[in-house]
């Protein structure tokens, strides 16, 4: 098992990972600083959204999954609010691309 950097770190440096490759993004809604989930939810400027959350694989290490895929955007917005009513502590990002760019599948954001 691996050391894991508290929630509000992770988002910082994503916040600062995105910015720098001129993506806007913001914190949607604030969680647990320290251990709260992470959503991230992509929206392409087109009236579609997608949304990734983390989970564990197989192998027990922790992945982006795909909660939603180029989905009205109004749906994963539901979808983030059902799942925030169950889970108070959940971050929630929102980053705006009309490319489509989240760079969650690149190193260092695992």
């Amino acid at each position: 098992m691996s050391a894991r950097l508290s929630s509000d770190f992770w988002v910082a440096a994503y916040l600062a990972r995105l910015m720098g490759e001129g993506i806007f993004a913001h914190i949607a809604h604030k969680g647990d600083p320290t251990a709260g989930a992470i959503a991230i939810k992509l929206a392409t400027m087109d009236g579609r959204a997608s949304l990734f959350m983390r989970a564990y694989g197989i192998d027990g290490e922790r992945v982006w999954t795909t909660a939603a895929d180029r989905d009205e955007e109004r749906t994963v917005d539901e979808m983030v609010t059902k799942q925030r009513r169950f889970d108070r502590d959940l971050w929630v990002v929102e980053v705006e691309d009309p490319r489509g760019r989240h760079l969650l599948d690149e190193a260092g954001l695992d």
